[in-house]
């Protein structure tokens, strides 16, 4: 892949190569979807998957957004935030669209997500309900960061 370069607008910068994992871990352990979630499954997850960051100039990273894929068939779209005190201001859109935009991103045949609350977001950039839900099966394992220990680490 060719490297993606930084993008700057407004006093933000995205960067799909400047991602703090604190930062993001500092965020993603309060977040409804994985709660307490430890800072080495955070970073682990950060390297196996296609992230970009949002940076407010002298603020350090406010956003966050990964896509786990195989970048040929398949994408999934998950831990997509701004920090309260950015957002309004269309910063998630951003982060969105230039991840759908990404060259490795591109004929896909299926790119998913799941929200609880953020669906007009989305929506403004094709996303659907599941067409045939009825298809559709899943293992989830709600709290397992608060009672599970870390996965070992992989180098």
């Amino acid at each position: 892949m060719a490297a993606a370069i930084d993008v700057e607008r407004a006093g933000y910068r995205l960067s799909f190569e400047d991602i703090d994992a604190a930062a993001a871990h500092a965020f993603l352990t309060r977040a409804y979807w994985c709660e307490g979630i430890p800072l080495a499954t955070v970073e682990r997850a950060i390297r196996h998957s296609l992230c970009v960051a949002l940076h407010a100039q002298g603020r350090g990273q406010v956003g966050f957004a990964r896509v786990v894929t195989d970048r040929t068939t398949f994408a999934y779209l998950c831990d997509v935030y701004v920090l309260e005190d950015h957002r309004g201001r269309g910063l998630a859109d951003w982060m969105v669209q230039s991840l759908l935009a990404h060259p490795d991103l591109q004929g896909l045949r299926r790119f998913m997500l799941f929200t609880r609350d953020a669906h007009p977001l989305y929506a403004r950039h094709g996303f659907q309900p599941l067409a045939t839900p009825d298809r559709g099966m899943e293992v989830v394992r709600p709290g397992i960061y608060l009672t599970a220990p870390p996965p070992a680490t992989d180098a």
